[in-house]
């Protein structure tokens, strides 16, 4: 079988599990659970917390112990258990144990898989730069197909989608024992400290302080990815409530509309080259913060009805705000480190992301939800929910220019010429 197409099933399988669930959970607990805000924020923060640490650890195994695809099939069994015991739960503490360890299972196979792609196609002799893009967009289209399933067969909302995603991973799982292998490449007596091994030799960019600001900034938009990725499934499905908006199509299928919001990221990395050499990275980064703002303010004034459009351009603005900050700032990265480090610092950029920016975006929001927005019956006031966190995105684009005051330099504009 042509190793592109087995590595492009590998990235359909590994982000369909994640699909399966990750925007529907939020209508899963609130509608069947009847459990806090702040329980849920928690729930999110499972994520964050595997980032941390967890492919940094599992990154070790593979390197000097194990092959990375027998790993990354491991792991995926694994999380398929877990996801399977997911329904069976009903007390909130227990979903929360579970789900962290679902998510210790997952997290890591995002990182596994492009090591286990890479291997693969440099033993193959094929250019990794020409070829694993076009692979890697599968991911995205099995992340679509997932929201695509779990909506049209009506499984927003029950448990079954967290059978569909236990499934798949579990297919997944055994499928990777068949991938090529891709052995560990570190001697096991290699004796290079643990802070080199764990990449924390990259946490001195912290001293610099375009760095410090950077990576600042890079939580506080993790947090805004948390908060879209939480709520954004939920919000849709409380229409229901409203007489004349329950029989909507939006309404009966709102994870396909949120799929709008994969499909424009897709297409916005085809924008990434032109608007960073016609603006700077700086205001790519800034165009991404201002996107962030219309997202949450486009929910806020949406309906499935005459607002149905403003619901839409929300998930197309979605495209700008994901990859503008996460493409631009990992180029960011590339050209502004040393060698030695950049892979260190590449994982710290993630895990800021990814790992502390989920953690204050879940337990932040979840606990103000609770606090500020909560109505009757478990009610939500969506409107003021939307415009507190575009209020928290247009706080952050003010003050972004001012503080990161950083100019091209010559590695950087080479770097643009060439994307």
């Amino acid at each position: 079988m042509n190793i592109k197409f087995r590595l492009i099933l590998m990235n359909f399988m590994q982000y369909f599990v994640w699909g399966a669930w990750l925007l529907t959970i939020g209508a899963y607990w609130f509608q069947n659970k009847q459990w806090s805000g702040a329980q849920f924020g928690a729930i999110f923060s499972t994520m964050g917390i595997s980032a941390i640490f967890m492919p940094a650890l599992t990154g070790i195994i593979v390197d000097k112990f194990i092959n990375a695809e027998k790993l990354y099939g491991i792991m995926h069994i694994l999380g398929a258990l877990s996801l399977l015991t997911l329904p069976m739960i009903n007390n909130p503490s227990a979903f929360f144990w579970v789900m962290l360890l679902n998510m210790l299972f997952y997290m890591p196979t995002i990182s596994l898989s492009i090591t286990v792609a890479y291997s693969a196609l440099k033993r193959s002799n094929i250019d990794i730069v020409k070829n694993y893009p076009p692979i890697r967009t599968w991911g995205t289209v099995g992340f679509i197909a997932a929201l695509w399933v779990v909506s049209l067969t009506h499984n927003e909302t029950s448990p079954n989608q967290f059978y569909i995603a236990s499934a798949v991973a579990m297919i997944l799982g055994i499928y990777s024992f068949t991938l090529p292998k891709c052995p560990p490449l570190l001697n096991k007596t290699d004796n290079r400290s643990l802070t080199n091994l764990l990449g924390l030799n990259a946490f001195a960019l912290f001293k610099t302080p375009k760095f410090a600001i950077f990576f600042a900034f890079s939580m506080l938009l993790g947090a805004a990815l948390q908060l879209t990725n939480a709520y954004g499934d939920t919000y849709i499905h409380d229409f229901k409530n409203i007489p004349e908006y329950s029989n909507s199509i939006t309404v009966k299928y709102p994870a396909i509309i949120m799929s709008i919001s994969q499909i424009s990221e897709t297409l916005f990395i085809l924008a990434i080259p032109f608007f960073l050499r016609k603006f700077g990275i700086k205001y790519v980064m800034l165009f991404s913060m201002l996107a962030w703002v219309l997202r949450f303010a486009l929910f806020a004034f949406g309906d499935p009805a005459g607002g149905l459009w403003m619901i839409i351009l929300s998930c197309i603005v979605y495209g700008m705000a994901f990859d503008f900050f996460n493409i631009s700032g990992s180029l960011f990265v590339e050209t502004q480190t040393s060698s030695e480090i950049r892979g260190s610092a590449q994982g710290l950029f993630m895990m800021m992301v990814n790992g502390f920016g989920a953690l204050f975006g879940s337990f932040t929001s979840g606990i103000i939800i609770d606090k500020f927005f909560t109505v009757a019956n478990h009610g939500k006031n969506w409107h003021g929910i939307w415009l507190a966190f575009a209020g928290y995105a247009l706080v952050i684009a003010i003050i972004f220019p001012f503080v990161f005051r950083y100019k091209h330099n010559s590695a950087l504009k080479h770097a643009i010429q060439h994307i």
